[in-house]
């Protein structure tokens, strides 16, 4: 029988189905609407000052058609139907749902002493981790707040409110990691086809135009000097003090120490390849620093280095070579 139930609830998910099916069981037999949920809950002054909160990323942006101000127009709409206050108004722009290190989510539980529940306008605005919800809901429990998701009219005064809520979370962070694996496969595929950036900025001595790698000349000829001076027996100390007396400023302005000196020593873009975890394609730019010349720097470093990390030359078939 739990196969069978397993088996159907993963052919909803699969087709998307799932959330929206369980919720309309929901509604049915625990007998709830968004009526009676008003009725209930705010003729005896539980629920008065409402904090509202909205959150939208690029991704939602460009793949569902998420707008903060679509979002807050409902969501206030919502409020003053029902005679409640609106205490606060949070919205965070441009910000994953998957971790809570957001200001205006922040800045809400801060005010929690403001307002007497939270409304979204759907759980996943809210938090796309079960983990971080259900911490969330504990919180808010321990406070005598309540929530509410606007499509979702669910109570969480009710033991079967906080099933089903719990439920969707936890189909929200199946679907989000869903989502995480295919990003995963489709990066990996990009780098394999040597396909320009890879979910990072461009590095020194590049800028990204049209979806490919283009050469900063200036930048290409200290790249090449850094090379240079490295294997001329200068340390990484000595480069990032000659960088800073001649005013050559870092990718963002800032000042050159060890580090920024060590990481463009060690980015096999500069000899026109494309890196990924463990792989290494040819990329579509040019080459400013010779794979034998990479190869060189890398040895050195590693004979250098008082504590040996994972440190590689690049093989004839473009492989990584952990130096031992």
């Amino acid at each position: 029988m739990f196969t069978a139930v397993l088996s159907f609830i993963q052919v909803f998910i699969q087709k998307g189905q799932f959330r929206l099916i369980f919720h309309k069981i929901y509604i049915k037999y625990a007998d709830l609407s968004v009526h009676r949920f008003t009725v209930r809950h705010f003729r005896d002054g539980k629920m008065k000052k409402i904090a509202i909160y909205t959150r939208v990323s690029t991704e939602d942006q460009a793949k569902e058609g998420f707008s903060l101000d679509a979002q807050m127009e409902k969501l206030q709409a919502y409020c003053s139907a029902r005679g409640w206050e609106i205490a606060g108004s949070y919205v965070d722009n441009g910000y994953s749902g998957r971790d809570t290190n957001r200001p205006a989510y922040r800045k809400m539980m801060e005010d929690i002493d403001k307002w007497n529940a939270l409304l979204v306008m759907k759980m996943d605005r809210i938090h796309r981790n079960s983990k971080n919800f259900m911490m969330m809901m504990e919180n808010l429990n321990e406070r005598g707040k309540e929530f509410v998701s606007m499509t979702e009219s669910l109570d969480t005064s009710t033991a079967m409110g906080r099933f089903v809520m719990d439920i969707i979370q936890r189909i929200a962070q199946l679907e989000s990691e869903q989502i995480g694996e295919r990003v995963y496969v489709g990066m990996r595929q990009k780098a394999k086809d040597g396909k320009g950036i890879l979910g990072s900025p461009a590095p020194y001595g590049y800028e990204y135009r049209d979806g490919n790698f283009v050469e900063i000349d200036d930048e290409i000829s200290t790249v090449k000097k850094i090379y240079d001076m490295y294997l001329d027996g200068k340390s990484l100390g000595d480069i990032a003090s000659w960088l800073e007396e001649e005013g050559v400023k870092t990718k963002r302005g800032g000042r050159w120490n060890k580090k920024t000196v060590a990481r463009i020593l060690s980015n096999p873009i500069y000899c026109g390849l494309v890196e990924w975890e463990d792989i290494i394609t040819p990329g579509a730019h040019g080459t400013a620093v010779s794979v034998e010349k990479f190869n060189m720097t890398q040895e050195l470093k590693h004979k250098r280095a008082r504590r040996k990390g994972k440190n590689f030359v690049i093989g004839k078939l473009l492989e990584k070579e952990i130096l031992p």
